[in-house]
């Protein structure tokens, strides 16, 4: 499913209507229609029920007074907020507020004269609050008095449908600074908003329903929509079925370069996960005196020795070796595990460039290019980088709090910069292509926050990429796995109890699910 920013959907809504002929009181109509049937699911039975609709001065209070009107035709005790006075009501939205007039409902307007004590005496009695207060246009943070209407909505206790979007959360970026409405759950129109699918904006978002308003769809597939949502449709869309006669030739051979003393469970799990993605042969190379090591962990895995450095990393003569090794792959990762001893990091910023494979780099082997990011520009095969937000800010120069203020708008443009497949890891992975493509994965839980869930995300990334799928489609593959692998585990694991290898043992159970019809 795509995903769009504010403008993009204003321009879909103003096709829809100039170039389609689609009334916007039409379009305004068919939302307001759509909330009031999931809130019909909500609550099966309004009649009698006390309704509370906050409705703000642009189109979003507009879809307000149309599902107030359609609650009271279903007999609910609808009462109506207009932050505004009656006379800034213009366009489709006064049509609207005039039809709710027309029918002698009464309109209670919140200025600063209004009590508050009788606005709290009125939630106390409702059994749902409506929220059309601003739509996806607001920027900033909510002044008087919808700052103190937010407040008390959000005190109240009462399950809140906001309607298209909660009022206070910036529709593109997900940003919350001031005042927002948390909603039970969310009914956008179209398609969602990115605000509602990146944190914190999908914290307040609740459930999230997309509603059809009858704009046509075949508008949403125009490629200028770069950004997608992952979802299980889409991500099984990219396997193909196994051949009944197929060897393991067919699925493809993997390179995982990791590993240093101390950090041999990095490369074991990143290893492992790229033979649970389904990689046919998958080899781990690590410093020579870990070898022994490894191996006897690792059934499943071959192992190859690198020359290392005295502390026992990768050393600078192993670069011959890997450039030697990696002629017999599909794929190589670089990182897990490695550390940033100088020795190491010099060496692997020689090898990239060097590299006729594709690259998935995470971990220290990004740390190893703070300061030296032109040599990304330089790979002459796909790069896949997969930093959490930490390592972005290293690569970038940005503070962790700046890149995930900006998440969405430091990765697309770091893509398109470096020329490579940028993976950024967090709450709501964003993809993003050197063309401006861009996915947005909706699997995983906090409970994912713990050592070695990266090395598990490099590893499947890369058994996806033996096998045949493009860099861009693995690295959201992969994301998508990974989360839904975290959730099946968490289920029986809990947040607090959750390790990276739980992670990698849900990881064939998320691929039968993803694969299921």
């Amino acid at each position: 499913m795509k995903v769009v920013s504010a403008a993009e959907m204003r321009e879909l809504d103003r096709t829809a209507i100039e170039d389609y002929g689609i009334p916007g009181v039409v379009l305004m109509e068919n939302a307001g229609f759509q909330v009031v049937q999931v809130i019909r699911q909500m609550l099966p039975n309004v009649e009698n029920k006390v309704v509370c609709v906050f409705s703000g001065k642009g189109n979003n209070g507009g879809d307000g007074f149309v599902v107030a009107r359609h609650l009271y035709n279903l007999k609910a005790d609808v009462k109506v907020f207009l932050l505004a006075k009656t006379e800034e009501i213009s366009g489709d939205a006064k049509i609207n507020m005039s039809i709710w007039e027309n029918m002698g409902r009464k309109i209670n307007i919140i200025d600063e004269n209004y009590s508050f004590n009788d606005l709290r005496a009125v939630l106390a009695e409702s059994e749902l609050v409506i929220d059309a207060i601003f739509g996806t246009g607001f920027r900033g943070i909510p002044g008087p008095p919808a700052a103190g209407v937010i407040e008390m909505i959000n005190h109240s206790g009462k399950p809140v449908v906001a309607v298209d979007i909660p009022s206070g959360l910036q529709a593109d970026s997900g940003l919350v600074e001031g005042l927002c409405v948390r909603a039970a759950c969310t009914v956008t129109f179209g398609l969602p908003k990115l605000g509602l699918v990146q944190e914190p904006g999908a914290s307040y978002t609740g459930k999230l329903h997309v509603a059809d308003i009858s704009i046509p769809a075949f508008l949403y597939d125009k490629e200028t929509l770069k950004r997608q949502l992952l979802t299980k449709e889409l991500v099984c869309g990219w396997f193909q079925p196994r051949h009944p006669a197929a060897n393991k030739g067919d699925y493809g051979r993997a390179l995982i370069v990791a590993g240093s003393r101390g950090m041999t469970g990095a490369a074991c799990l990143a290893a492992m996960s790229a033979a649970r993605a389904g990689a046919g042969l998958v080899t781990l190379a690590v410093p020579s005196g870990l070898q022994k090591l490894v191996a006897s962990k690792l059934t499943e895995i071959m192992t190859v020795d690198l020359p290392e450095s005295p502390e026992q990393t990768i050393g600078s003569e192993a670069l011959d070796v890997i450039l030697t090794l990696a002629q017999r792959f599909d794929v190589i990762a670089i990182g897990p595990g490695i550390t940033t001893h100088p020795e190491t990091a010099s060496l692997v910023r020689k090898v990239l460039p060097m590299l006729k494979i594709p690259c998935v780099l995470d971990a220290d082997g990004l740390n190893c290019f703070a300061g030296y990011t032109e040599v990304f520009k330089l790979a002459s095969a796909p790069l896949i980088l997969t930093p959490h937000p930490g390592e972005m800010g290293r690569l970038t120069g940005n503070t962790t709090a700046e890149i995930q203020q900006r998440r969405l708008g430091i990765t697309e443009k770091a893509a398109r910069e470096w020329g490579v497949v940028l993976l950024l890891k967090g709450a709501s992975t964003i993809i993003a292509s050197p063309d401006s493509k861009v996915y947005i994965n909706t699997t995983g839980n906090p409970g994912m926050a713990t050592g070695g869930a990266g090395d598990v995300l490099t590893g499947i990334i890369a058994g996806l990429i033996a096998q045949g799928l493009n860099p861009f489609d693995a690295a959201g593959a992969g994301a998508y796995l990974h989360g839904l692998a975290g959730d099946l585990a968490v289920g029986q694991k809990g947040y607090r109890g959750l390790l990276a290898g739980d992670i990698l043992d849900f990881l064939p159970d998320a691929i039968i699910e993803t694969e299921s019809n």
